[in-house]
């Protein structure tokens, strides 16, 4: 037999292999059977016996490098009450408040409208609207105040003080202390907060609150250096948490922390249950196992849940009031 009938033969063969196979083979095949037959011997031999009737045709396989469709997120929306409904679950919230937060106060006329204009003034600067009936925390830096407040803020009504505990902002005096900083924080999804491990520091403190407390992480802020003359700032992890609740939490109401601040545990239990500052988190849980392992599975959050926080100070910053346990023993 002639090389060119041979030549011939095989190529007639190929032909028919090729319709037999499926159709005419795409100008990709040649790449593609050069990376399946790396990866495998077997294709190596079938490939080389075309002209073989016992082995069947090559496949044609579709291409593996394609990208996966991911099905887009549904992020659910904020909840929208009317003011009206937003009256009545500020009132609802306040009642339960009086009968389960330590320390829990509705305030003298004249403090409520320090925290509301105080917080709008902040609102003003930061530049953020309010476009739906949320809470607000807000909390009073000034040594003589060291308080804070649930404020139901509306976009189209007077707002109204709902009530607060004591708290511990930053201290100055005592080095590495940190004064808690003015502004608006938010409690956004983009940072996971956590809960306190309950651990015990050689003074037998806990100083993030007992074990399962929520701890609100509100990122890295500018904070002045409350240690140095000249209040030189630097970068402080600003969180609300609770406190030791046998040795500091009675401490609350007065400046003592390192930055941070410091609530009732009692209070911190209901913030947590009820989302009051958790509006993002919420969100965030229906597509993100982490947000929701961190949320309380017993949870029943408030339709007029928000996610701001704002640190006031009602007066010029004073010198702390003495503390002799500070001056004895360290605190976390």
């Amino acid at each position: 037999m002639s090389p060119a009938f041979r030549l011939s033969s095989s190529l007639q063969l190929f032909a028919m292999a090729t319709v037999l196979g499926g159709g005419v083979l795409p100008l990709t095949a040649c790449a593609q059977a050069d990376k399946a037959s790396t990866g495998n011997p077997q294709a190596v031999s079938a490939a080389g016996a075309i002209g073989d009737a016992s082995v069947p045709p090559p496949a044609i396989n579709p291409p593996t490098d394609a990208v996966p469709e991911i099905p887009p997120v549904e992020i659910p929306p904020l909840p929208v009450v009317s003011n009206v409904e937003a009256h009545q679950e500020a009132a609802r919230l306040e009642k339960m408040m009086v009968k389960t937060v330590k320390g829990f106060s509705t305030y003298k006329p004249e403090r409520r409208e320090a925290f509301i204009s105080l917080a709008k003034d902040e609102l003003s600067k930061a530049g953020l609207p309010i476009s739906r009936p949320q809470l607000i925390m807000v909390v009073d830096r000034n040594e003589k105040v060291q308080h804070l407040d649930f404020v139901l803020a509306l976009p189209d009504e007077p707002w109204v003080s709902i009530g607060g505990t004591p708290v511990s902002t930053g201290t100055t005096g005592r080095k590495y202390y940190y004064i808690t900083p003015v502004g608006v924080f938010q409690n956004t999804a983009d940072r996971l907060g956590y809960r306190a491990e309950g651990t015990k520091n050689k003074y037998g403190i806990r100083g993030i609150g007992a074990k399962g407390s929520r701890v609100w992480d509100m990122g890295w802020q500018t904070a002045m250096k409350g240690w140095l003359p000249k209040h030189e700032t630097g970068q402080i992890r600003l969180e609300i948490h609770a406190t030791d609740p046998q040795f500091l939490e009675w401490r609350l109401g007065h400046s003592a922390s390192e930055g941070c601040i410091r609530i009732p545990a009692t209070m911190n239990h209901f913030m947590d249950h009820y989302g009051l500052i958790d509006a993002l988190y919420e969100q965030a849980a229906s597509y993100d196992p982490r947000f929701a392992a961190l949320l309380p599975k017993d949870r029943e959050q408030t339709p007029i849940a928000g996610d701001l926080v704002i640190v006031v100070d009602s007066g010029p910053l004073t010198e702390p009031k003495i503390d002799p346990i500070a001056d004895k023993r360290p605190l976390p």
